[in-house]
């Protein structure tokens, strides 16, 4: 009977839906939105794994301060060499600990030249570190490090645009002028938002601090023994910074110590507030909607007063008044949210397929807006259903149909 009551009029009807199908959507869309990115932060960005983490002059893992940042780079020393060989020589919870530095360069091949090629010398462990495949050769070795050889690693995209289809081990190429040879092709990374991770070239961080120095730029890359040590881990390589540093137990780190966990967490912080300022607009779109259909029902029992005189009359209690009414609200809300997530799965599959955007519909967003807006549906149709039961059956039969 419901069903046949909104078919009857189709044209309301959808016009009435209007304002949960846009608050069922954007609900959707927006937790989609921050589902997606959620995965992609855990899988992409933070590359560290589950047990790896990162120690690192300067970093801002909320807001960024312009001020704070300042006061940093006044107070907190550059990372070196030294400090590098002190820290691996008396950790004892590391199952690998690596120095890299990095610069953008231009690079070229004959007439081919690239730039903005980012160049990391990192320690012959840098690939597991930073989680680096190689789908041709090898990596460098240590006594390659040793010797400043000029060797390097290539990214898959520095490797096409410079060797196309060729086979780049053992050909040489150049870093601002200067001749390496390949030793090794990576297995592509894919892209960050757009940007693609594999415009990159490793080599030898002592060949690197050779050409470029060691004053500036160094990081530490770390991974515990084992997940479950990692907090340990991590508080015994900030002990021993602290302790080479001479900082006082009242003096704040002249460092960072960053992990994925930590990256995720702020990455968590960010998107609840984004979340929460959704819910806001939300709740105004279903509350609009909410309206609109109270007052749709308050019209159709006012045009099916007659009706519902014919109803009681041959025996119809309130209660079964009431229900017809509120089943009619909640269907009505009900296809909306259907409506509103068909919307927001093409939405989805648009923005994923024609931007670099990762968005992916979590079944809880789907079950969270089929919910809210039959919910909303009920909550405003009660009022129109108890009118519509507490009709006199004499004085609703005498109404004109």
């Amino acid at each position: 009977m419901a069903a046949d009551s909104l078919r009857s009029s189709k044209l309301r009807s959808f016009l009435t839906l209007l304002g949960i199908i846009l608050a069922t959507t954007t609900l959707i869309a927006v937790m989609s939105v921050i589902h997606g990115m959620d995965v992609y932060i855990a899988n992409s960005v933070s590359n560290m794994g589950a047990d790896g983490f990162r120690i690192v002059r300067i970093a801002f893992l909320g807001n960024f301060d312009p001020k704070k940042y300042l006061e940093l780079q006044k107070k907190n020393p550059q990372l070196s060499p030294a400090e590098f060989e002190f820290l691996k020589s008396n950790a004892t919870l590391l199952r690998e600990f690596g120095m890299g530095a990095s610069r953008s360069v231009g690079v070229s091949l004959g007439t081919q030249t690239l730039t903005s090629v980012s160049l990391t010398g990192g320690t012959p462990n840098w690939a597991v570190l930073a989680n680096t495949e190689i789908a041709n050769g090898r990596y460098f070795t240590d006594i390659e490090n040793n010797h400043n050889s000029t060797v390097a690693v290539l990214g898959a995209d520095v490797k096409n645009s410079l060797f196309g289809d060729a086979d780049a081990l053992g050909k040489t190429f150049k870093i601002e002028g200067r001749p390496f040879t390949v030793v090794g092709v990576a297995v592509p990374k894919g892209s960050v938002f757009g940007q693609s991770q594999d415009g990159f070239v490793d080599i030898p961080a002592q060949t690197y601090f050779q050409i470029y120095g060691s004053r500036q730029g160094i990081g530490y890359a770390a991974k515990a023994i084992d997940q479950t040590r990692l907090e340990e881990a991590k508080d015994e390589i900030r002990t021993l910074i602290r302790a080479r540093r001479h900082l006082r137990p009242n003096q704040d780190d002249t460092f960072s110590v960053i992990s994925s966990d930590s990256l995720v967490g702020a990455w968590d912080r960010l998107t609840g507030a984004i979340a929460a300022t959704a819910v806001a607009v939300v709740s105004v779109f279903m509350v609009v909607g909410g309206v609109v259909i109270m007052n749709i029902m308050l019209a159709a029992v006012s045009e099916r007063t007659h009706e519902i005189g014919i109803r009681k009359s041959v025996g119809a209690r309130r209660q079964d008044i009431l229900n017809q009414f509120l089943v009619e609200s909640s269907m009505l809300s009900g296809i909306g949210g259907l409506f509103g997530v068909t919307l927001a799965w093409i939405v989805a599959l648009l923005v994923r397929t024609l931007t670099p955007v990762p968005m992916e519909i979590p079944i809880s967003a789907v079950v969270i807006g089929l919910t809210l807006s039959m919910v909303v549906g009920l909550f405003f149709g009660i009022y129109p259903a108890q009118r519509a039961s507490k009709l006199d059956p004499i004085e609703a039969l005498r109404v004109e149909q």
